[in-house]
């Protein structure tokens, strides 16, 4: 199962936000005070940031937060995938296939993109996003952190 996120998720969201910036599939560490602010953004509103909780057999398995953007190649909005973690005890059930179920009914006829990054090295998730249909852009993205 899939649903929206709330404050009683708070715990869990930021120990797996954790795990997950911990983890080779980003490119480096996030401080708590960063995860910290996603999660209550998502709590403040759902402009900005989305966040969902997946579930398997009744446990909270992994989460998702996605953000949104107007982008001039998508002639519309573009929905950002920004995190998909699952924790490991519930990799290879299904779920990242019953997320992409889920955005995409979700946010059917609202966007007119869905876009995300993974590590190229990241076999599993470049696997289940090709198979969700994404298609690899030969970009190089370019960041200025202020």
């Amino acid at each position: 199962m899939i649903r929206s996120i709330t404050e009683q998720d708070r715990e869990f969201f930021l120990a797996a936000a954790d795990e997950f910036y911990h983890s080779n599939a980003v490119e480096k560490p996030l401080p708590m005070e960063k995860l910290t602010a996603v999660f209550d953004e998502m709590m403040r509103s759902d402009i900005f940031l989305e966040g969902f909780i997946l579930e398997y057999e009744g446990e909270s398995a992994g989460y998702c937060v996605t953000s949104k953007a107007f982008q001039t190649e998508a002639g519309g909005i573009t929905l950002w995938i920004e995190d998909i973690y699952i924790k490991e005890p519930y990799r290879g059930k299904g779920l990242g296939k019953e997320l992409f179920a889920f955005l995409y009914k979700c946010f059917d006829g609202r966007v007119k993109r869905y876009r995300l990054e993974a590590e190229p090295d990241n076999k599993p998730a470049m696997g289940l996003y090709l198979k969700n249909g994404f298609r690899v852009l030969e970009y190089t993205q370019l960041v200025k952190d202020v």
